[in-house]
């Protein structure tokens, strides 16, 4: 019986979710870059969000990759659920008052611009660290001694 230890590489579902965040972040660090350099006071608070959203899925990406980590799971569940309220709040404010989201940023009207990656993403996000949280270790109750059964 071999006792080495197991690979930690992530394969399957996993590297193709940490692809698609990875995607998501250099998309909107392009694009919020490309909206601050050019345009940054035509709509600060729009331009802003979408800088904030690329910082949100670095951080995602890379709670995912290092999720082994304790820090770096938690890390990603608070980047991921950050990133769902963003979307749903800014999705909705952008259907509800457009005029404050006349230039868009990646989470307005759920990502439409995105193809609703933005809105469908944590979801997948936060399904993949529920099945694949750390495992707690579960305590035992000491074996009771012959003489007291």
């Amino acid at each position: 019986m071999s006792t080495a230890p197991t690979s930690r590489r992530m394969t399957g579902i996993s590297r193709v979710l940490v692809v698609v965040y990875a995607i998501m972040a250099l998309a909107a660090t392009g694009r919020s870059f490309v909206q601050i350099a050019e345009r940054f006071d035509e709509a600060p608070v729009a331009y802003t969000l979408s800088a904030a959203s690329a910082v949100v899925y670095i951080i995602a990406t890379l709670g995912l990759v290092f999720a082994r980590f304790e820090a770096w799971y938690r890390i990603a569940w608070v980047a991921i659920v950050f990133e769902l309220v963003g979307v749903l709040v800014v999705g909705t404010l952008s259907l509800v008052l457009p005029e404050l989201f006349a230039h868009p940023t990646v989470w307005s009207w759920f990502g439409l611009g995105y193809l609703f990656i933005p809105l469908v993403l944590p979801f997948f996000g936060l399904w993949w660290l529920v099945a694949h949280r750390r495992g707690r270790p579960v305590a035992r109750r000491p074996v009771a001694a012959a003489s007291e059964r």
